[in-house]
């Protein structure tokens, strides 16, 4: 039992805690610098959206209205939509545009791919529906394959929140700074195991069908071109705005389908777990571990209430986690200020991790391709998703920073 809770102790402690400070210090004196340039390669921009008529008109004038001169083309694929999406994309007039309407609803690996199909510029920029670029981002992020060696270019995400519920808040604001911290790390030392998908760009020389029915393209991607000898790096000056879900249940849905990605990808490119991926060691502390660690945080209270009858130093051990964990509840079942302000970061670890159950079941039972199981949770609160669909913002870019 001692060994029990100790070493699932320890692979928690490491997950959260030990493999970003080892990727800190790697960042540090191990950071590995790359050319940065003034240059305007021709562009690509891929946009799949699903049903986004709602939100199309502003997103297409965003496009439009975009100040790098040298964007080539806008490929637009409209993933069987039923609302008019597709009639109203080709219906406009700009010479950059190339509308490609897909009969069936395939998801959002098989539009991306018949966007690429398309595509004939040096870089391929995919964008998302909802956040909006803000000026000057476009030409800081290319200004990075300046460097040979550069294959992927991911843009910095700012995530405006409003109304958040505190646990909503809490993902979208600590936690969301805490990961980009370690990837911030991770690309100083070599690459990232996964971008932002709503803004980044690639070589299309290096580009790679994405498998189809995958949800997780923002991983797979970047990991294929790291796979042939590039770096997949971070460019803090591309400012990419969107929002975070206001309310707990939105933002836990997103996560289960992202955590059950992480099996997914596993499944369609185990190369990802052999000595062909680059950023294995990356790969497995960030990623895989976090997968288990519900299963390690139940051991590890089992296993302190079962020795807690012989030793009082057990015993309080096994009330101190009784008691984060109670309060975790509290803070997501109730809105009690005080109560809701410590607890808000416990509660949003709680979810987490209780996200990664529910994916790992999804991904075990889900009968058809698994992207589905977004169409049944799909909310409308401001979802942030990562398929083909995903609202925007229509009004003016925010003026700060700030989360």
């Amino acid at each position: 039992m001692r060994a029990a809770l100790w070493i699932s102790l320890g692979i928690v402690f490491y997950a959260y805690i030990g493999y970003p400070l080892v990727m800190w210090a790697f960042a540090r004196w191990l950071k590995r610098r790359s050319d940065v340039a003034e240059i305007s390669p021709s562009v690509s921009i891929v946009l799949a959206v699903r049903n986004g008529m709602a939100f199309l008109p502003s997103k297409m004038t965003h496009l439009f209205n975009l100040d790098y001169p040298n964007i080539q083309e806008i490929i637009v694929v409209s993933d069987g939509s039923t609302d008019g999406s597709a009639e109203f994309l080709a219906g406009l007039s700009d010479p950059r545009l190339k509308s490609v309407p897909l009969k069936d609803h395939c998801g959002k690996a098989v539009a991306l791919n018949a966007g690429m199909k398309e595509a004939t510029a040096e870089v391929l920029l995919f964008v998302d529906i909802r956040p909006r670029i803000a000026p000057g981002a476009i030409q800081s992020l290319v200004s990075r394959f300046a460097d040979p060696k550069v294959g992927c270019v991911a843009g910095e995400l700012v995530l405006v929140q409003d109304r958040q519920n505190p646990v909503a808040g809490a993902v979208g604001g600590l936690y969301w700074r805490y990961e980009q911290w370690i990837r911030k790390c991770e690309a100083s030392y070599d690459s990232p195991v996964g971008v932002y998908g709503g803004f980044y760009a690639i070589r299309r020389a290096l580009a790679v069908p994405q498998p189809e029915g995958i949800i997780l393209d923002d991983m797979f991607q970047p990991l294929s071109i790291i796979r042939q000898g590039y770096r997949s790096v971070l460019e803090p000056r591309a400012y990419v705005y969107d929002e975070w879900p206001q309310k707990t249940g939105a933002e836990f849905h997103r996560k289960v389908r992202t955590l059950a990605g992480n099996f997914q990808l596993m499944q369609l490119a185990p190369w990802v777990l052999s000595p062909q991926n680059r950023v294995f060691f990356q790969l497995v502390s960030h990623k895989i571990l976090r997968l288990f660690v519900p299963y390690l945080f139940i051991s590890a209270l089992l296993a302190s209430l079962l020795l807690a009858g012989g030793s009082h130093f057990y015993a309080v051990l096994a009330g101190i986690q009784l008691l984060v964990l109670s309060l975790a509840l509290v803070s997501l079942r109730f809105r009690i200020p005080v109560i809701g302000r410590i607890g808000a970061p416990i509660g949003a670890l709680l979810m987490l991790n209780t996200a990664a159950v529910v994916g790992l079941y999804k991904f075990l039972v889900t009968r058809g391709p698994l992207w589905r199981i977004w169409d049944a949770h799909r909310s409308q609160d401001n979802d942030k998703t990562s398929d083909t669909l995903q609202p925007d913002s229509s009004g003016p870019l925010p003026g700060t920073r700030g989360h």
